[in-house]
């Protein structure tokens, strides 16, 4: 009866430890079979040679950027859909070219809206959160809102003016929770450029504008004149902004990890740096040997480093995709006072810069970190958009994109894992500042310009540009043709001379516009 009995202990502990076992192993198998956390770091106008990581010649110290970069996947060929910020950040977020938008080459200031991405539009996080995910936005949104004055009438209008009509106590529709975000903590334009100063928290104000910005508090320097005369709420710090944003996005990732450790999170963290005007915070002023500016981009590799180390010190970075990137080039200002004053290149080694159609105003860089999925100290040539992510995404996740959504965008995964050498796009669309008048298509090495100059900024109006006007190849052609792999530079137009490819791509960007999409679209 004994031995019965300590028989029946010993098989009921056996089987206690069996489960136990059992249960661990099936809490490792969903551990490791859960959705990757993934953060999305955008940074506002700055250059491919603004990082040590992608140019040896940088005068600026990016150590959190370059280890970024040592520990994932470096992208030489990245290209911002546009080249300046709303339509890029458009196009980021629906993986469609803003060109197919109405109104998709508008960029706003202050009040302006509505929201360019329609109600029924298919989004990052909208994607995202059909697969479980918690989706947050801190920063920079400048993709339209919808403001109201006090009789509860819509104001979208960009003037200074607006601002004094608008009722602060409503709800602002059109915001990141109407297009999938669970959270939002941000600025309805350039933080510290537009007319509007003043924090959002979800869809309200809550701490409104009071009084008009007194600039002579600000300092002075050849980058700090972006900053218009607009109206200012009591707690926004024109020299902490970003700071405030870090802040933000800690807190969110904080909060989460210890209520819902298990809910795999998607936090969008725009910057305000390196936008002009360029106002370091106090701790970063006279950190480099590069100015104003070379300290703003120092604050913004520090930032990248703080939310790096956040998520090691929360224990998800081993299971956290970490993408950063920039929504066009660098500033006309920075790269002129930048090559005068420092000898640092914001846009080496390309022609161009914001608003340009040539290279510079739209290769940029692309780092992705993925412990254990993606190889470190990785670099690819592949041809890429900033469009691509959401496909990418949604491999990375096993979502399903309707067939009316992300019309532009490519999975790049097997690149991201370094599984497929051979080429995913097959093209490249691009869009100047003048939006569907100024489109570029790029194919394997050439490039296909569909207008003459830069299609951004006036160089022979602007006696700082003037300098870098070059001379021209083909002066009566009304259109450019490159061909990047000879000619990186873009200094010699082939226009005239390669009648054939012109008619090729110029037949095959008009295609693709016509058929709304250039993922699965007819060749």
């Amino acid at each position: 009866m004994i031995f019965n009995g300590v028989y029946r202990t010993l098989q009921q502990g056996a089987l206690l430890l069996i489960a136990s076992l059992l249960f661990v192993v099936s809490q490792a198998s969903a551990q490791s079979a859960r959705h990757p956390n993934i953060v999305l770091i955008l940074a506002d106008d700055l250059g491919y040679g603004d990082l040590r990581c992608y140019n040896d010649q940088s005068k600026v110290d990016t150590p959190c950027l370059d280890r970024l970069a040592k520990e994932g996947l470096r992208l030489l060929d990245a290209h911002s859909p546009a080249t300046v910020c709303t339509p890029s950040r458009l196009s980021l977020l629906t993986g469609q070219m803003a060109f197919r938008v109405p109104r998709g080459s508008k960029v706003f200031t202050g009040l302006g809206g509505p929201s360019l991405i329609a109600k029924d539009q298919w989004t990052i996080p909208k994607m995202l959160r059909q697969q479980g995910y918690s989706n947050w936005a801190v920063g920079k949104w400048h993709l339209g809102l919808t403001f109201y004055d006090t009789l509860g009438k819509p104001i979208h209008d960009d003037a200074p003016q607006a601002v004094e009509r608008a009722d602060f106590s409503r709800r602002i529709d059109g915001g990141p929770l109407d297009h999938g975000f669970d959270r939002f903590f941000g600025t309805a334009c350039c933080p510290t450029t537009d007319w509007l100063y003043a924090f959002i928290q979800d869809d309200r104000i809550v701490n409104p504008p009071s009084k008009r910005i007194d600039k002579t508090k600000l300092p002075e320097h050849p980058y700090s004149h972006d900053c218009r005369n607009g109206w200012i709420a009591p707690d926004f710090p024109m020299e902490q902004v970003d700071l405030v944003f870090l802040n933000q996005s800690q807190q969110f990732l904080e909060e989460h990890v210890r209520a819902e450790p298990d809910k795999p999170f998607f936090l969008y963290h725009a910057t305000q740096a390196v936008h002009l005007p360029s106002f370091p915070a106090d701790k970063f002023q006279g950190k480099t040997q590069a100015g104003p500016h070379g300290d703003f981009i120092h604050e913004l590799d520090w930032i990248v480093g703080q939310l790096m180390e956040t998520l090691d010190r929360l224990g998800v970075a081993d299971n956290t995709i970490v993408i950063f990137s920039s929504d066009n080039g660098p500033e006309t200002t920075s790269v002129v006072h930048m090559r005068a004053d420092y000898e640092h290149d914001p846009a080496r080694p390309w022609r161009g810069m914001k608003r340009d159609q040539w290279e510079a105003g739209h290769r940029v860089p692309l780092i992705v970190r993925w412990p254990g999925k993606i190889q470190p100290s990785s670099t690819s040539n592949q041809l890429t958009s900033l469009t691509d992510i959401m496909a990418t995404l949604a491999q990375v996740v096993g979502a399903q994109l309707p067939s009316g959504s992300a019309q532009d965008s490519f999975n790049m995964l097997p690149v991201w894992l370094s599984q497929d050498r051979q080429a995913i796009r097959p093209y490249l669309l691009t869009q100047a500042f003048g939006g569907e008048r100024t489109l570029s298509i790029r194919k394997d090495h050439w490039k296909y310009i569909d207008h003459p100059g830069s299609g951004g900024n006036r160089y022979e109006n602007n006696p700082e540009l003037k300098r870098f006007i070059l001379p021209e190849s083909a002066p009566s052609a009304p259109g450019q043709l490159y061909n990047l792999e000879l000619d990186p530079g873009e200094t010699t137009n082939l226009y005239l001379k390669h009648p054939d490819m012109v008619t090729e791509l110029k037949d095959l960007l008009k295609g693709l516009v016509e058929q709304g999409r250039t993922r699965d679209a007819v060749r």
